[in-house]
C-alpha cells in the first residue's frame, strides 16, 4: 500500500514506515508545516474520546517511525462525523474537503489538523492494498488507474480532526487619549475572540495605556497657534457626510467650536501648533465621537470624525438558571451591546430592585452564602442615553443541605405497545417505561463563580432494566428506567433549517448571504435551503437574508427554535423589489405607498426638490432611479414576507409589540452610474382615513428596523395635518419627517398594549391523547383586524408571531379586546418539518370536545376552520376572535385565552384546561423502540447497544420502498434485530409498521415506505452492526420481485441473509447509503424527524433528490409483493360449495390446472411476531404489464 501526502511527496509503502507498529484507530494524517499528510500510527487519538489531543507538527518521526499524537497545553481537538459524499465509480472515489463543506455547511472547521480514512467495511487502506491521496487541507482521493492490476478503489468515508482552542484576533489601533491637554490620560485598544462552542479565549479583550499630559492652548510656553484646522464628520456605517454636527474641544469647557456643513466639513481656528488635542462631534440620532487633531506640517491641522448611529441597547448575554445548596455562592452575569456601549446595570430579584451599595454589582451579580429566601427569579436591566433593555429571567433554586434535585425514582412516562399487546382488561396498550426529568443538579464549588450555565450535571438515567412483555404468544423486550441520578448534561445541537423563496413566484434565493447580527454565517443553497446552528444561550434568533443580486428586499427574520435540541423547519419568504421609476432630482416628487387592489393608497412619500444627495453631501439633480417596495397589510398574502416580529423595546426595557399599517423599503440610485443616493429631510404622509381604530390616530409613529437586533427603533411621530389631493377631495394626513441615509426598512406602526396569550397544542392524531402530543411544531398566529359584521373577511393583518411547542404546548401572544370580542381576530397555523397540520373541523357541526374549548366561551371565540364555508379550501388553519377573558366569568378563566400577565399560568396549564388543537394527518404508522426515545426531546436519548439511533449528534434515517399489487392498502412491518455485532446479534432493536398508499395512476397497486434501522456503528463507535431486517406485509402476500441492483449488492457484501420464505423479504441492511436505483433511501440530519420526512418524500417520489407527497409505487422500489383478497360481496368457497357444488368443483379443477404456471401460492405471515412459516419453493411469475416507463425490473 502507498500513502500520498502532497504534490511534492513521493509515494512510500506503509509497511516501510510502520514496520510492525499496529495502527490503533485508522489512518491518521496530520498537517505538517508544508501542509503534507503524515501517517500517524500506534498513537492515533482514541475514537471513544470526545476531546482529543492535537497531532504533532513539523517533520520527523519519533522512534519506531510512529508519530504519536501529543497533547498541547491549553489546546484540544475533536473528530467530526464521518463523511461519504462520493461512491467509487468512473475515475475512483473522491472525498474532497471543498465538496464536503458545500454539502455539509458548518460541519468542518476552517483548518483541520488531521484526517482519518476507512472503507465502508471498516477496513484500513493498507488492509485492502490500495493507493490513496490524503491531506487535511484538501481531503481524500483514490484513483482507479493508480491501483494494482485488477483492483479498483473501495468506497471510503473520512473524518477530520478540528482544534477546539479559541484564538484572539489582532489588536486594534489605540484610541484617542481621554484628556486633550493639561493632565495625563489613558487610551485603550481592543481585540476580539474567535470563540468556539465550548470555551472562551483566555486573557483580556481590552488593553489600557497611559498617555502623557500636554499643555493646553493659551498657557505660558505653549507653541504659537495654528491659523485654523479642518475636519469632516461622516457616518461610520456608510461613510456618508453628516451635516449639522456640533464640534467641541474635548477636555475644555463646552464651547461650540464649529458646525459641519452639508458635506460634513467644518473649519475652526485657535489651536496651538504641536499640541495633542482631541475634538468631539455631536449630532442628533448619533452617539458622540472623538478624533485627534493632527498637524500636516503646513500650518493646517486636520481631524476626521466617524459617528455611529445611536442604537438602543440589546442583550447579548442573559443570566442562566442555577441550582445551589444553601451556603454556596452563585454568580449571575449579563451583557448588553449598543451605541453607546451600556455602562449602567441594574439587578432585580423577583421583580424588586437590589441595592447596588449592598451587592456592589455591575454586569455581574455575586451572592455569597445563599439562604433559601434568596431563591427565585433574577434579571438585569442595562441602560444608556438611547434607552434600556431587560434580560430574560433566570431561576435560582436553593436546596437545603442533603436535599437532592434529582430523585432516584423515575417519573411516569408511557409508550405505546404494538396492537397485538393489550396490557389490561380495558385493552390499553400503554406501558410505563419511566423518565428522568432533565433538571440541573447543584453546581460544584468550581462553578460557583462562573458566568455561563453550569458545565454540567443534570438529572439523567443511571440504570435501566430489561422487561419482557407478553405479546400474542411471544415475549416483547422493552427497557425501562430503573434509577435516576446526576450525570453530564446532554448538549444537543440546536438548529434552524428551511428554505428561502420569493413571496410572489416561489423562486429560490440561490446562494444568498446569511447574517446573524453583523456576522456572516453562511449561504443558502441552490434551491434556497439553509441550516443555521443556534449559538449557545441564545434567547432571540435574528437572521438576515441578503440577495447579492439585489432583486429582493433583505429579509430580517426572528426565527423560532427548539431549546431542547434538534432542528426546526422554517419557510422564509422574500419580497421582490419594485421596478424603479425615473424621477427628476431637481423637482419635487410624491410617490404613493400602498397598492392593494381596489383601495386607495395608505399614504405617500414626498421628496422636495434637491432632496437627493450623494454620500459626499453633494446635491444630485439628475435623473434618479427610485424603487420603493411597500408591504401592504391590507393584502393578506404579504404577512409571510414581513420582516422581524414587530417588536420594540420601551423606556423600561420591556419588549412590546407593534401593530403595523405598512412597511416600505427605498432604493434611490443615479440614473447613469447606478451609484446609491441618500436623501435629506423628506415627508411621510399617511391617510388618516385608513386608520379604522380611532385610538391609533394619536399613537401613530414612524419606525426603522435595526437589522442586527430585529427590533424597531422610533424615527419620529406622525402628527395630523391637512392636505389636498385634488380640487374635489380633502383628506387628513398624519405627517412625519425622515432622513434616508441608511438602507433600512421603515414602518408605520402603533404600540398596542391590549395583549393576551392563546394556548395551542399539537397531537400526533385526531384521538387527542395527552400522551401523544407533538413537540417541535411551529405554531404561527397572525393578528387580523376584521370588518364589522364580516369576521371571515378581515380588513388587514397587523402582527404575527411564531412559537415552537414544548411538552406542554405553546402560548402565542396576540392582540385582544375585553369590550368588543371581535375587535381583533387571529389566524392560526401549525407546521412540522414543512408539513402542515390539520385543525379541528367547525362544520357541519361544531364539536366543543374535539375543538378543546367548552361552551359558552367557544361561541364567543367564533371558532371557524378555513374550509367552514367552502369545503374546497384547506383544512390547515382556523380563525378565532381573540376575546379577552372576563375574570368575573368562571367559564372564561380556564383558557384558551389568558391575560398578558398570566403567561406562567398559560404555560403550566394542565392538558385538561381549555386549549385549541392541531393534529397530524398521516397514514397508519406505528413505531416501537426497545430503548425508549422521544424524538422531539433529544435530551431523552440513552446510550445503549439496543438504541435505534446510536449517535445523538446526527441521525441517519433509512427507508426501503415496497410495492404491493393487490386490491387494498396493506400494513407492512419491518422487524429489526442485531445481525453481526456480538453484543446485539439476534436481539430486537425495534419495529416499524406502515400502511401502504395507493398509486393514483396504477390500478390495484400501492406502495409503502418502511423505515428500518440503518447498519453502522453502535453507540460506542467501535464496531459496525449490519442490522438484520425483515419486511413483512400483513395478509395473504408473496414476494414476486427484488430489485436486481439491491440483490447484486447484497450478494457482493456477505453474509447474505436467507430468503427462503416468500411471504417476507430479509436482508442484512447495507452499510452504504445507496439510493433510488436500489430502492433504499438514506438521509442524515441533526433532527431525526426531519431526516425521516426528507427520506419519506424522496421515497414517495422514487428519486434520490426529489420530494413528493404522491405515491409513485413503481418508481425506485426495492421489493414487490402480490397480495390476494376476496372481493367484497363474494361468497366464501365453503358457501359456494353448498349452493352451487358443480361450479365450485369446476373452479377447483381450473385452479389445479393453472397451479404450475403460478409463482407460489400466497402464504399467511405471522405479522405480529415476524416468525416465518415454511412454504414451497416457487417458480417465477410473469410480471404485470402495468408499469411506469423506466421501472427497474427485478427478480425474486
Amino acid at each position: 500500500m502507498w500513502v500520498w501526502g502532497g504534490s511534492e511527496q513521493r509515494g512510500v509503502p506503509i509497511s516501510a514506515v510502520t514496520r510492525r507498529v499496529p495502527v490503533l484507530a485508522a489512518l491518521c494524517f496530520g498537517a505538517s508545516g508544508s501542509a503534507r499528510g503524515r501517517l500517524v500510527t500506534g498513537g492515533c487519538p482514541e475514537e471513544k474520546e470526545g476531546a482529543l489531543a492535537l497531532g504533532t507538527r513539523g517533520g520527523g518521526c519519533p522512534p519506531n517511525h510512529a508519530l504519536r499524537a501529543r497533547s498541547v497545553p491549553g489546546r484540544g481537538a475533536e473528530w467530526t462525523s464521518w463523511f461519504n459524499i462520493d461512491h467509487p465509480g468512473g475515475a475512483g472515489d473522491y472525498e474532497s474537503l471543498e465538496a464536503i463543506r458545500f454539502y455539509y455547511r458548518g460541519r468542518v472547521c476552517e483548518r483541520p489538523v488531521a484526517i482519518q480514512a476507512r472503507t465502508t467495511e471498516w477496513e484500513l487502506p493498507e488492509e485492502v492494498g490500495e493507493v490513496v491521496h490524503v491531506s487535511p487541507k484538501k481531503g481524500f482521493r483514490c484513483v482507479n488507474k493508480e491501483q494494482p492490476q485488477g483492483k479498483t478503489c473501495s468506497n471510503y468515508h473520512i473524518r477530520f480532526l478540528c482544534p477546539l482552542e479559541p484564538a484572539w484576533l489582532e489588536w486594534g489601533s489605540w484610541g484617542p487619549c481621554s484628556h486633550s491637554c493639561g493632565s495625563a490620560g489613558t487610551r485603550t485598544r481592543h481585540r476580539s475572540c474567535k470563540k468556539t462552542k465550548k470555551a472562551p479565549c483566555a486573557g483580556r479583550p481590552t488593553e489600557v495605556q497611559k498617555c502623557p499630559p500636554s499643555p493646553c492652548p493659551g498657557t505660558l510656553g505653549t507653541p504659537d497657534p495654528l491659523p485654523f484646522f479642518l475636519g469632516t464628520v461622516v457616518s461610520a456605517a456608510t461613510g456618508a457626510a453628516l451635516p449639522d454636527a456640533r464640534i467641541f474641544l474635548e477636555g475644555r469647557p463646552p464651547v461650540l467650536v464649529a458646525r459641519s456643513d452639508a458635506r460634513g466639513r467644518f473649519a475652526a481656528a485657535g489651536l496651538c501648533q504641536g499640541s495633542a488635542v482631541n475634538i468631539s462631534a455631536h449630532r442628533d440620532g448619533f452617539a458622540p465621537g472623538l478624533a485627534p487633531v493632527v498637524s500636516n506640517g503646513s500650518g493646517v491641522a486636520v481631524a476626521h470624525v466617524r459617528l455611529r448611529r445611536l442604537e438602543k441597547p440589546y442583550m447579548v448575554l442573559h443570566p442562566t438558571a442555577k441550582v445551589r445548596v444553601a451556603g454556596q455562592d452563585v454568580t449571575f452575569c449579563c451583557k448588553a451591546s449598543g451605541t453607546p456601549v451600556p455602562k449602567k446595570y441594574y439587578w432585580y430579584h423577583n421583580g424588586t430592585l437590589l441595592e447596588r451599595k449592598v451587592h456592589r454589582y455591575g454586569s455581574r451579580l455575586v451572592l455569597s452564602g445563599l439562604a433559601p429566601a434568596q431563591a427565585g427569579t433574577y434579571h438585569c436591566k442595562a441602560s444608556t442615553e438611547a434607552g434600556a433593555i431587560k434580560s430574560a429571567p433566570a431561576q435560582l433554586t436553593v436546596l437545603a443541605q442533603g436535599q437532592q434535585s434529582c430523585k432516584p425514582e423515575p417519573e411516569p412516562s408511557l409508550v405505546e405497545l404494538p396492537s397485538e399487546c393489550p396490557q389490561d382488561a380495558a385493552g390499553s396498550r400503554y406501558y410505563d417505561v419511566g423518565r428522568c426529568p432533565p433538571v440541573p443538579c447543584a453546581g460544584s464549588a468550581a462553578e460557583q463563580t462562573g458566568c455561563g450555565a453550569d458545565a454540567g450535571r443534570c438529572c439523567g438515567v443511571r440504570r435501566m432494566e430489561m422487561r419482557e412483555i407478553p405479546c400474542a404468544g411471544s415475549l416483547l423486550p422493552l427497557k425501562v428506567v430503573a434509577e435516576c441520578g446526576c450525570g453530564p448534561c446532554a448538549q444537543p445541537r440546536v438548529l434552524v433549517q428551511g428554505r428561502v423563496t420569493a413571496a410572489d413566484t416561489g423562486e429560490p434565493l440561490r446562494f444568498g448571504q446569511i447574517f446573524l447580527g453583523g456576522r456572516k454565517v453562511g449561504f443558502t443553497g441552490y434551491k434556497g435551503s439553509f441550516t443555521i446552528e443556534v449559538p449557545p444561550d441564545t434567547q432571540r434568533l435574528v437572521a438576515r437574508f441578503v440577495d447579492r443580486q439585489q432583486r429582493f428586499v433583505d429579509a430580517i427574520k426572528v426565527l423560532p427554535f427548539n431549546r431542547r435540541g434538534g432542528a426546526v423547519y422554517q419557510e422564509v419568504k422574500m419580497l421582490r423589489k419594485k421596478e424603479p421609476v425615473d424621477l427628476d432630482g431637481s423637482r419635487s416628487n410624491a410617490i404613493p405607498l400602498g397598492e392593494a387592489s381596489g383601495r386607495e393608497p395608505i399614504g405617500e412619500l414626498v421628496l422636495p426638490a434637491g432632496a437627493f444627495l450623494r454620500p459626499s453631501g453633494e446635491v444630485f439633480k439628475g435623473t434618479v432611479k427610485a424603487s420603493i417596495t411597500f408591504l401592504d397589510p391590507r393584502d393578506m398574502a404579504t404577512a409571510g414576507a414581513a420582516s422581524s416580529d414587530l417588536s420594540f423595546a420601551d423606556a423600561e426595557g420591556e419588549i412590546v409589540p407593534l401593530r403595523t399599517y405598512g412597511m416600505f423599503a427605498v432604493d434611490f440610485r443615479e440614473g447613469k452610474s447606478g451609484a446609491a443616493l441618500q436623501t435629506g429631510p423628506v415627508e411621510v404622509r399617511m391617510d388618516a382615513g385608513q386608520v379604522w381604530m380611532p385610538e391609533h390616530l394619536q399613537k401613530m409613529k414612524l419606525w426603522s428596523l435595526n437589522p442586527e437586533t430585529g427590533l424597531w427603533e422610533e424615527e419620529g411621530v406622525l402628527r395630523p395635518a391637512g392636505g389636498s389631493r385634488g380640487k374635489r377631495e380633502e383628506r387628513t394626513f398624519l405627517v412625519g419627517n425622515l432622513e434616508i441615509r441608511e438602507r433600512r426598512l421603515f414602518n408605520l406602526d402603533v404600540p398596542e398594549d391590549r395583549r393576551c396569550f392563546v394556548k395551542v397544542r399539537a397531537y400526533s392524531n385526531e384521538k387527542f391523547n395527552p400522551y401523544e402530543q407533538l413537540e417541535g411544531v411551529v405554531i404561527s398566529l397572525i393578528n387580523l383586524e376584521p370588518q364589522p359584521g364580516f369576521p371571515a373577511n378581515p380588513r388587514a393583518w397587523g402582527r404575527f408571531d411564531s412559537v415552537v411547542t414544548g411538552p406542554n404546548g405553546a402560548c402565542l401572544p396576540a392582540f385582544c379586546d375585553g369590550q368588543r370580542p371581535d375587535a381583533y381576530s387571529a389566524y392560526v397555523t401549525a407546521t412540522l418539518g414543512g408539513e402542515e397540520l390539520e385543525a379541528v373541523a367547525s362544520s357541519p357541526k361544531l364539536n366543543p370536545n374535539a375543538v378543546g374549548v367548552s361552551q359558552p366561551y367557544l361561541g364567543k371565540l367564533g371558532y371557524r376552520r378555513l374550509d367552514h364555508d367552502d369545503p374546497n379550501l384547506k383544512k390547515t388553519a382556523f380563525q378565532i376572535n381573540v376575546a379577552k377573558p372576563d375574570p368575573n366569568n368562571v367559564d372564561e378563566t380556564n383558557g384558551p385565552i389568558y391575560p398578558y400577565r398570566s403567561l406562567e399560568e398559560c404555560e403550566e396549564a394542565p392538558v385538561s384546561a381549555n386549549h385549541l388543537r392541531f393534529y397530524r394527518v398521516e397514514v397508519d404508522k406505528y413505531e416501537y423502540n426497545v430503548v425508549p426515545f422521544k424524538e422531539s426531546d433529544l435530551t431523552s436519548w440513552t446510550g445503549d447497544y439496543l438504541s435505534w439511533w446510536p449517535n445523538p449528534q446526527e441521525f441517519r434515517a433509512c427507508f426501503i420502498k415496497v410495492q404491493i399489487e393487490g386490491p387494498q392498502e396493506y400494513m407492512v412491518r419491518s422487524r429489526n434485530v442485531g445481525g453481526s455485532h456480538p453484543r446485539t446479534q439476534g436481539q430486537l432493536y425495534g419495529l416499524r409498521d406502515t400502511r401502504s398508499v395507493r398509486d393514483m395512476l396504477l390500478e390495484n397497486t400501492s406502495g409503502a415506505c418502511v423505515e428500518f434501522k440503518c447498519s453502522g456503528m453502535l453507540f460506542d463507535q467501535s464496531l459496525v452492526d449490519r442490522t438484520l431486517v425483515s419486511i413483512i406485509p400483513q395478509g395473504s402476500c408473496h414476494r414476486t420481485a427484488v430489485n436486481s441492483l439491491l440483490r447484486e449488492y447484497l450478494s457482493r457484501h456477505p453474509p447474505v441473509a436467507e430468503n427462503n420464505h416468500t411471504a417476507a423479504f430479509t436482508m442484512l441492511a447495507p452499510v452504504d447509503p445507496l439510493g433510488h436505483n436500489y430502492g433504499i433511501y438514506t438521509v442524515t440530519d441533526q433532527n431525526p424527524r426531519l431526516a425521516k420526512e426528507i427520506a419519506i418524500g424522496r421515497c414517495f417520489d422514487g428519486t434520490s433528490d426529489g420530494f413528493s407527497r404522491e405515491m409513485k409505487a413503481d418508481a425506485g422500489t426495492a421489493v414487490t409483493f402480490t397480495c390476494r383478497e376476496r372481493p367484497a360481496g363474494r361468497e366464501s368457497f365453503f358457501q359456494r360449495l353448498l349452493t352451487a357444488p358443480a361450479e365450485a368443483l369446476a373452479e377447483i379443477r381450473r385452479e389445479m390446472g393453472t397451479s404450475e404456471m403460478r409463482r407460489a401460492p400466497p402464504e399467511v405471515m405471522d405479522f405480529a411476531s415476524g416468525a416465518q412459516a415454511p412454504g414451497p419453493t416457487a417458480t417465477r411469475r410473469t410480471p404485470s404489464s402495468r408499469r411506469r416507463t423506466g421501472r427497474v425490473q427485478g427478480q425474486p
